[in-house]
């Protein structure tokens, strides 16, 4: 699996031939979800969820699908009729080739008089990947790579490494990072790194790794 970090919270997988994306939203490139054969959004928030870019994506081929929650999926079922599947917790589907289970029900709390939101995570090909959204969501299932949200106004670095402990993974690498200045990544490295108990990695947008 051919894993490709694009801006901020989105993320390109590719296996045999085809390809998944999670998250464009607008701090993520234009052209983020063009080529997919299939896009996963976690919830409705602007930086995860850009009806343009998905548009772009599924108008650059008739075939491509998007799974999402209600609330997305309301805002573009009727210009892609058949195109666009609602999920929510506990689903199990097959995309692009990848099979997907669906956890998680709430967006973190950004603060109390804000109203949480739903918000999902996307476990792929039976734990290999485990993308989170806006919440540090348990996936009760053995982690290989795990999305690391690592900057956010809902969280903060303690919290981040507990996840990083609960989860176990094998490796975590930062999303959700283009809040976080280029200044402070040498501290959160260094602190989730020697703290979090798993491999920690990061990747500029436009780089890639196997997993």
């Amino acid at each position: 699996m051919k894993f490709t970090k694009k801006s901020h919270a989105c993320v390109r997988l590719e296996k045999d031939g085809r390809t998944l994306v999670i998250d464009p939203g607008v701090f993520s490139e234009e052209d983020a979800a063009v080529g997919t054969d299939a896009v996963l959004v976690t919830h409705e928030h602007p930086d995860h969820f850009s009806e343009g870019h998905l548009r772009a994506g599924l108008e650059a081929n008739p075939e491509a699908e998007i799974w999402t929650l209600k609330s997305v999926a309301d805002q573009l079922s009727a210009a892609f009729p058949g195109r666009v599947h609602t999920v929510g917790h506990g689903d199990t589907f097959t995309a692009a080739g990848f099979d997907v289970q669906v956890h998680g029900e709430l967006h973190a709390v950004i603060h109390p008089d804000i109203p949480r939101i739903t918000n999902v995570g996307y476990l792929l090909d039976g734990g290999r990947v485990f993308h989170p959204g806006d919440a540090l969501t348990l996936p009760d299932h053995p982690v290989e790579t795990l999305m690391l949200p690592v900057m956010a106004p809902w969280n903060k670095i303690s919290e981040v490494i507990d996840y990083v402990r609960e989860v176990k993974p094998q490796r975590a690498y930062d999303i959700h990072d283009m809040l976080l200045a280029d200044l402070a990544r040498p501290v959160y490295d260094s602190q989730i790194g020697a703290l979090g108990g798993s491999e920690h990695l990061r990747l500029a947008p436009g780089e890639s790794a196997d997993l």
